[in-house]
């Protein structure tokens, strides 16, 4: 099944990275982790980071992390505004948006369009896990601790772990 898994992570890294992006600009980045060992690593950081910041679930999810066969990082990475003074941001002309800054687990202002581009790649992702019947979950946590450890350079990061069980893992837990 890990063979399986690692080719499933990469297919779903392909449909993030060719799905459509606002006025055909990419920003997002893509990484799968299969490594047993940096997935241990990664589900223990997690746990860890809950923790120390007083956040709930991130013991739990931690524990499915160590336990999957590979998790797909998907990141929007330094995206410029979109450009069309559309006023989603709050702002009425795209140059007014502040530059992005980081916060306590993301960077931020965005364009919102570049999270809508991010949202459509881990659609465009989870669509093909579900097509090769892979149990999956789009996990927040995951993106807040890779991003800390540096496992993907990005200033919002998603992730979505991978198993191949008779249940899924990330659901009824």
């Amino acid at each position: 099944m890990k063979n399986a898994l690692k080719m499933a992570a990469e297919f779903m890294a392909l449909s993030a990275r060719t799905a459509p992006k606002t006025a055909g600009k990419d920003y997002i980045e893509v990484k799968v982790i299969d490594d047993e060992a940096e997935l241990v690593r990664l589900g223990e950081e997690m746990a860890a980071y809950g923790e120390k910041h007083g956040k709930r679930n991130y013991d739990r999810d931690g524990r499915g992390i160590a336990s999957c066969g590979a998790v797909l990082l998907v990141a929007v990475k330094n995206a410029a505004t979109a450009g069309l003074n559309c006023g989603a941001c709050g702002y009425d002309d795209c140059t007014k948006l502040p530059k992005p800054h980081d916060g306590a687990e993301f960077a931020g202002p965005f364009c919102p369009w570049r999270f809508v581009d991010l949202g459509i790649a881990v659609g465009s992702a989870v669509k093909t896990a579900s097509m090769l019947n892979v149990d999956n979950r789009i996990m927040y946590r995951i993106g807040v601790v890779a991003r800390k450890m540096q496992l993907i350079e990005g200033d919002v990061v998603l992730g979505i772990p991978l198993s191949a069980t008779g249940k899924n893992i990330f659901f009824d837990r």
